[in-house]
């Protein structure tokens, strides 16, 4: 049976650039932030633990090219993890999603496309879960369905407060993730870059479906209105609370809510 982790509890890295600089950092079990200046390996460090891992989260030992991962409990060898990264670059392969009909652009369509297909499968999971809920004859069944669906019923709540400004609403009834603006019926992919962004990275809290996981995000302010980043990491925590946030940012207004003491510099966890 695969035992997965909580969370991490330190990353160390025996060499950050060709045998130079030693990493180790001691990880919180919700919020750590990792700041420093443009070249001082932020995201190195991110994306050295990412490509470590094995597709699905397997690490059959603490050692992963180089990066040793302290985890809770000690002895799990899996660990459930996203990864969000900020930048809304052209899709290359446009040719091949054309063949399959998919009007995508960028790697932000592409994220939210997969997405879709993990909403879709979360919606079956839940439902099923609060089929058998109110099958059960428990005289707390319709409570406890509630309980169930309220992730999701938050999760839309929170979309459409932060759309609120360009009349932009979750169409409740669909299967899949549309919009209605003014009478007209929106896709994801038509979405600014900036909502797309907060779309993906709260629809990928919503999807873990409360389990304890590993959310990595680098820079995820980017494209973000500041209002947006301030709200960000409460609003990931408020769908997901069992989640571990890692990141890495440039922006001050991502830490304005109360979040300066969870900030790491680079320089304090790096040595020759």
């Amino acid at each position: 049976m695969q035992k997965f982790a909580d969370y991490i509890q330190q990353i160390e890295i025996d060499s950050l650039w060709s045998g130079r600089r030693h990493v180790t950092w001691n990880l919180n079990r919700q919020v750590n932030i990792l700041s420093g200046v443009n070249g001082e390996g932020k995201s190195t460090i991110i994306n050295k633990v990412v490509k470590g891992l094995a597709q699905g989260g397997e690490f059959p030992s603490h050692m992963l090219k180089g990066v040793r991962l302290k985890v809770q409990p000690a002895d799990a060898r899996w660990i459930r993890y996203d990864i969000i990264r900020s930048f809304d670059r052209p899709l290359i392969n446009l040719e091949a999603l054309a063949k399959m009909d998919l009007s995508l652009a960028t790697e932000l369509d592409w994220q939210l496309f997969q997405l879709q297909r993990k909403y879709l499968d979360y919606q079956v999971n839940i439902g099923n879960r609060i089929i058998e809920v109110l099958q059960s004859g428990s005289p707390e069944a319709t409570v406890q369905a509630q309980k169930i669906s309220e992730p999701k019923r938050r999760f839309h709540d929170i979309i459409d407060n932060l759309f609120a400004s360009t009349g932009k609403k979750i169409l409740r009834t669909e299967n899949e993730i549309r919009f209605s603006q003014i009478g007209e019926t929106l896709f994801p992919y038509q979405l600014s870059s900036g909502e797309k962004q907060m779309l993906a990275i709260l629809l990928t809290v919503l999807v873990e479906d409360n389990h304890p996981y590993v959310l990595f995000m680098d820079e995820p302010e980017v494209s973000l209105h500041i209002e947006w980043q301030k709200q960000l990491i409460d609003l990931i925590l408020e769908l997901n609370p069992n989640v571990q946030i890692i990141l890495t940012t440039h922006s001050p207004a991502v830490i304005m809510n109360g979040w300066m003491d969870c900030v790491t510099e680079v320089a304090d966890i790096t040595e020759e």
